[in-house]
């Protein structure tokens, strides 16, 4: 039977991966031009860095390294949600679906920033 922390793991591994395929299927819904393209690829690389980067944190080899690469998830979820802020300018007919992505990388950056501290002392 699994412990609680490995149940916690896996529901955030498999919410980061969600959030990042989530990702992926509204940006293709978005019109390709100069101002989206750019928005689009940084976008879809931070939301999929942080499920990457959790992943990397729950093989760490120590509490500093598991510190570290969840610090560098939590930087790439206020990066997403930086993105999707300026997707929201760009795209108003797609507002409330990338405003639903713009809440997940809040989110998940708070569960992060939950963990760093919990774990940090």
């Amino acid at each position: 039977m699994e412990s609680n922390s490995t149940n916690r793991h896996r529901e955030l591994e498999n919410r980061t991966t969600a959030f990042a395929k989530r990702t992926i299927v509204a940006c293709q819904r978005l019109p390709r031009d100069r101002i989206n393209d750019p928005m689009v690829s940084q976008a879809i690389r931070a939301a999929g860095s942080v499920g990457a980067n959790y992943r990397e944190a729950n093989e760490a080899i120590g509490k500093k390294d598991f510190i570290y690469r969840l610090r560098i998830a939590r930087k790439e979820a206020k990066e997403a949600y930086y993105w999707f802020e300026l997707l929201v300018e760009a795209n108003p007919s797609h507002k409330e679906e990338l405003i639903l992505l713009l809440k997940e990388a809040e989110e998940l950056r708070n569960i992060l920033s939950a963990i760093i501290s919990k774990v940090s002392y």
